[in-house]
Protein backbone atom coordinates (compact mmCIF):
# COMPACT_ATOMS: atom_id res chain seq x y z
CA UNK A 1 0.00 0.00 0.00
CA UNK A 2 1.65 3.26 -0.71
CA UNK A 3 1.69 6.01 1.61
CA UNK A 4 -0.73 8.24 -0.12
CA UNK A 5 -3.44 5.09 -0.03
CA UNK A 6 -2.41 4.73 3.64
CA UNK A 7 -3.04 8.36 4.28
CA UNK A 8 -6.63 7.97 2.53
CA UNK A 9 -7.56 5.37 4.29
CA UNK A 10 -6.27 6.44 7.96
CA UNK A 11 -8.26 9.80 7.36
CA UNK A 12 -11.89 7.68 6.12
CA UNK A 13 -11.37 5.64 9.22
CA UNK A 14 -10.77 8.70 11.33
CA UNK A 15 -13.92 10.64 10.14
CA UNK A 16 -15.90 7.32 9.74
CA UNK A 17 -15.44 6.59 13.23
CA UNK A 18 -15.08 9.41 15.08
CA UNK A 19 -18.40 11.09 13.63
CA UNK A 20 -22.04 9.72 14.99
CA UNK A 21 -23.50 6.87 14.51
CA UNK A 22 -25.01 3.44 16.24
CA UNK A 23 -21.70 2.50 18.28
CA UNK A 24 -20.48 6.07 19.40
CA UNK A 25 -23.73 6.99 20.45
CA UNK A 26 -24.78 3.39 22.48
CA UNK A 27 -20.88 4.40 23.42
CA UNK A 28 -22.05 7.96 25.30
CA UNK A 29 -24.90 6.67 26.87
CA UNK A 30 -23.22 3.84 28.38
CA UNK A 31 -20.33 6.08 29.60
CA UNK A 32 -22.56 8.71 30.59
CA UNK A 33 -24.51 5.68 32.67
CA UNK A 34 -21.60 3.09 33.93
CA UNK A 35 -18.37 5.21 33.20
CA UNK A 36 -15.74 4.25 30.99
CA UNK A 37 -14.26 1.73 33.32
CA UNK A 38 -17.22 -0.28 32.81
CA UNK A 39 -17.84 0.64 29.17
CA UNK A 40 -14.47 -0.77 28.25
CA UNK A 41 -15.64 -4.13 27.28
CA UNK A 42 -18.28 -2.46 24.94
CA UNK A 43 -14.77 0.08 23.29
CA UNK A 44 -12.70 -3.30 22.94
CA UNK A 45 -16.01 -5.00 21.46
CA UNK A 46 -16.72 -2.27 19.03
CA UNK A 47 -12.99 -1.75 17.55
CA UNK A 48 -11.36 -5.18 17.66
CA UNK A 49 -15.16 -6.97 16.40
CA UNK A 50 -15.15 -4.38 13.32
CA UNK A 51 -11.55 -4.89 12.89
CA UNK A 52 -12.58 -8.91 12.53
CA UNK A 53 -15.74 -7.77 10.39
CA UNK A 54 -13.54 -5.70 7.82
CA UNK A 55 -10.89 -8.56 7.36
CA UNK A 56 -14.09 -11.33 6.65
CA UNK A 57 -16.11 -8.84 4.40
CA UNK A 58 -12.58 -8.44 2.36
CA UNK A 59 -12.08 -12.60 2.43
CA UNK A 60 -15.48 -13.04 0.66
CA UNK A 61 -18.79 -12.21 2.47
CA UNK A 62 -19.33 -9.39 -0.04
CA UNK A 63 -19.16 -12.06 -3.09
CA UNK A 64 -22.37 -13.41 -0.97
CA UNK A 65 -24.00 -10.05 -1.14
CA UNK A 66 -22.69 -10.20 -4.77
CA UNK A 67 -24.36 -13.14 -5.65
CA UNK A 68 -27.45 -12.96 -3.67
CA UNK A 69 -28.66 -9.21 -2.82
CA UNK A 70 -31.84 -10.28 -1.30
CA UNK A 71 -29.24 -11.53 1.81
CA UNK A 72 -28.88 -7.81 2.01
CA UNK A 73 -32.35 -6.52 2.60
CA UNK A 74 -32.51 -9.31 4.84
CA UNK A 75 -29.45 -8.50 6.62
CA UNK A 76 -30.60 -4.33 6.48
CA UNK A 77 -34.39 -5.56 8.25
CA UNK A 78 -32.96 -7.29 11.18
CA UNK A 79 -30.30 -4.47 11.47
CA UNK A 80 -33.08 -1.83 11.92
CA UNK A 81 -35.43 -4.13 14.31
CA UNK A 82 -32.28 -4.49 16.67
CA UNK A 83 -31.37 -0.90 16.97
CA UNK A 84 -35.14 -0.24 17.57
CA UNK A 85 -34.57 -2.49 20.49
CA UNK A 86 -31.40 -0.81 21.59
CA UNK A 87 -32.61 2.76 21.57
CA UNK A 88 -35.19 1.29 23.89
CA UNK A 89 -33.18 -0.37 25.93
CA UNK A 90 -31.42 3.16 26.29
CA UNK A 91 -34.35 4.84 26.64
CA UNK A 92 -35.29 2.80 29.56
CA UNK A 93 -32.08 2.36 31.18
CA UNK A 94 -32.92 4.57 34.35
CA UNK A 95 -36.10 4.65 36.25
CA UNK A 96 -37.39 8.15 36.72
CA UNK A 97 -36.34 8.21 40.42
CA UNK A 98 -33.31 5.67 40.34
CA UNK A 99 -30.08 6.99 41.78
CA UNK A 100 -28.36 3.64 39.90
CA UNK A 101 -28.68 3.16 36.07
CA UNK A 102 -30.56 -0.15 36.15
CA UNK A 103 -29.08 -3.04 33.60
CA UNK A 104 -25.43 -3.13 33.09
CA UNK A 105 -23.67 -2.29 30.11
CA UNK A 106 -22.74 -4.06 27.08
CA UNK A 107 -20.09 -6.76 27.14
CA UNK A 108 -17.01 -7.31 24.48
CA UNK A 109 -18.74 -10.23 22.72
CA UNK A 110 -22.21 -8.18 22.67
CA UNK A 111 -20.55 -4.92 21.04
CA UNK A 112 -18.52 -7.35 19.06
CA UNK A 113 -21.59 -9.10 17.72
CA UNK A 114 -23.59 -5.75 17.24
CA UNK A 115 -20.94 -5.28 14.27
CA UNK A 116 -22.64 -7.57 12.12
CA UNK A 117 -26.48 -5.69 12.48
CA UNK A 118 -24.97 -2.16 12.57
CA UNK A 119 -25.67 -0.39 9.11
CA UNK A 120 -22.76 2.32 9.99
CA UNK A 121 -20.65 -0.78 10.25
CA UNK A 122 -21.79 -2.27 6.90
CA UNK A 123 -21.37 0.40 4.97
CA UNK A 124 -17.94 1.56 6.74
CA UNK A 125 -16.67 -1.81 5.99
CA UNK A 126 -17.26 -2.59 2.54
CA UNK A 127 -16.63 1.04 1.59
CA UNK A 128 -13.30 0.27 3.10
CA UNK A 129 -12.94 -3.01 1.59
CA UNK A 130 -13.64 -2.05 -1.83
CA UNK A 131 -11.87 1.31 -2.25
CA UNK A 132 -8.62 1.29 -0.22
CA UNK A 133 -7.42 -2.61 -0.23
CA UNK A 134 -5.18 -3.36 -2.90
CA UNK A 135 -6.54 -6.61 -4.16
CA UNK A 136 -2.46 -7.57 -5.46
CA UNK A 137 -1.85 -7.55 -1.82
CA UNK A 138 -4.26 -10.58 -1.35
CA UNK A 139 -5.32 -11.60 2.65
CA UNK A 140 -2.23 -9.22 3.51
CA UNK A 141 -4.22 -5.87 1.92
CA UNK A 142 -7.55 -6.37 3.81
CA UNK A 143 -5.58 -7.22 7.27
CA UNK A 144 -3.98 -3.79 6.72
CA UNK A 145 -7.16 -2.23 6.15
CA UNK A 146 -8.39 -3.99 9.19
CA UNK A 147 -5.56 -3.27 11.58
CA UNK A 148 -5.50 0.84 10.62
CA UNK A 149 -9.42 1.01 11.52
CA UNK A 150 -8.68 -1.06 14.71
CA UNK A 151 -6.02 1.43 15.79
CA UNK A 152 -7.69 4.84 14.77
CA UNK A 153 -11.04 3.29 15.81
CA UNK A 154 -10.36 2.43 19.35
CA UNK A 155 -9.18 6.19 20.37
CA UNK A 156 -12.39 7.70 18.51
CA UNK A 157 -15.48 5.40 19.99
CA UNK A 158 -13.30 5.89 23.72
CA UNK A 159 -13.77 9.49 23.09
CA UNK A 160 -17.23 9.02 22.90
CA UNK A 161 -17.67 7.07 26.41
CA UNK A 162 -15.17 9.79 27.96
CA UNK A 163 -17.37 12.52 26.86
CA UNK A 164 -20.59 10.89 28.40
CA UNK A 165 -18.63 9.77 31.65
CA UNK A 166 -18.29 14.25 31.38
CA UNK A 167 -21.75 14.21 31.18
CA UNK A 168 -22.45 12.37 34.37
CA UNK A 169 -21.63 15.46 36.30
CA UNK A 170 -24.25 17.44 34.62
CA UNK A 171 -26.67 14.16 34.78
CA UNK A 172 -26.66 13.91 38.24
CA UNK A 173 -30.37 14.18 38.76
CA UNK A 174 -32.14 11.24 37.66
CA UNK A 175 -34.67 13.29 35.80
CA UNK A 176 -32.16 14.67 33.57
CA UNK A 177 -30.41 11.65 33.37
CA UNK A 178 -34.14 10.05 31.91
CA UNK A 179 -34.11 13.05 29.21
CA UNK A 180 -31.07 12.21 28.36
CA UNK A 181 -31.78 8.40 27.73
CA UNK A 182 -34.41 9.63 25.89
CA UNK A 183 -32.53 11.61 23.68
CA UNK A 184 -30.12 9.24 22.75
CA UNK A 185 -32.41 6.68 21.96
CA UNK A 186 -34.29 9.12 19.41
CA UNK A 187 -31.03 10.22 17.82
CA UNK A 188 -30.03 6.31 17.87
CA UNK A 189 -33.30 5.98 14.97
CA UNK A 190 -32.51 8.86 13.67
CA UNK A 191 -28.80 7.38 12.84
CA UNK A 192 -31.07 4.83 10.57
CA UNK A 193 -32.35 7.87 8.30
CA UNK A 194 -29.46 7.25 5.55
CA UNK A 195 -30.02 3.47 5.89
CA UNK A 196 -33.54 3.31 5.53
CA UNK A 197 -33.72 6.74 2.46
CA UNK A 198 -30.19 6.76 1.39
Amino acid sequence: MTYDLLTALAAFAFVSSITPGPNNLMLMASGANYGVWRTLPHMLGVALGFVFMVVLVGVGLIQIFDAFPVSYTVLKIVSVGYLLYLAWKIATAAAPDAKEPTGTPMTFFQAAAFQWVNPKAWTMALTAISVYAVPSAGFWGIFLVGVVFGAINLPSVGLWAWMGQQLRRVLDDPRKLRVFNITMAVLLVASLWPILWP
